[in-house]
């Protein structure tokens, strides 16, 4: 059984959770798999994601041997990773060398991946990805092990939800102050078309955003022509 720290595991998990989704989603996913691998004293780790077309792809390993596991696992379509995403279940293995599930998963792992335990990892229940961990001796998993990995499989979730609104935050802010700059340019050629024409704001407004549609032009970019031409005249 491998020995774990509640407190140093808590600790872990507080650190993992508050880390700025700004350092960057990649770093943060290699971060807990680090932490997984040192706290729990496994002999390595790694994450597998799926991409659009639902293939699995390793993103993060630990180490070689961790490497050789996924790899082989995505060559061949089977392994307990790859069953831990497709059942959306913990899966393990005590030594999948000689594991009848995936008899010719063996050929491809490096000597010293043994056991093998995969989680599946979730956005909004449903499985994206994996967390995977091996030893290089047969192993057998306990119920620690499995709730240790399913709690991290978890932190890794909420990364991942926060840096997707973190993104879509940005795209937000980014929007918004693309109007902003805008609305700047467009009240400006207003300005100057009430003092061109003697109109109010309103009816320079109507007439730029008519001159807009008649043109099939955005409002902003017809603003900043005709702010361009009044800067002409003064010249």
């Amino acid at each position: 059984m491998t020995h774990i720290d509640p407190e140093a595991l808590v600790a872990s998990l507080r650190r993992l959770q508050t880390t700025s989704p700004e350092t960057g989603i990649v770093h943060q996913l290699e971060r807990a798999v680090d932490v997984v691998n040192t706290l729990f004293g496994y002999s390595g780790a790694g994450l597998m994601f799926a991409e659009e077309g639902k293939d699995l792809r390793y993103l993060v390993t630990t180490d070689d041997r961790g490497r050789s596991l996924e790899g082989a696992q995505l060559h061949l379509g089977q392994g307990p990773c790859v069953s831990a995403y497709e059942e959306n279940a913990p899966v393990t293995s005590s030594d999948v060398r000689v594991d009848p599930r995936w008899p010719k998963l063996a050929d491809r792992l490096h000597l010293e991946v043994r056991a093998v335990a995969g989680v599946p990892v979730r956005l909004g229940g449903d499985p994206v990805g994996t967390l995977n961990v091996y030893q290089s001796e047969p192993y057998e998993w306990d119920e620690s092990d499995i709730q240790a990995l399913k709690a991290y499989a978890d932190v890794i979730e909420q990364l991942l939800t926060a840096a997707m609104a973190a993104e879509e935050k940005s795209a937000l802010a980014d929007q918004l102050q693309y109007a902003l700059d805008y609305r700047v340019v467009i009240e400006r050629a207003v300005g100057y078309l009430m003092g061109k024409h003697d109109l109010t704001a309103a009816q320079a407004f109507t007439g730029l955003r008519k001159q807009a549609r008649d043109s099939r032009r955005r409002v902003a970019d017809l603003a900043a022509e005709v702010l361009g031409e009044g800067a002409g005249e003064l010249r």
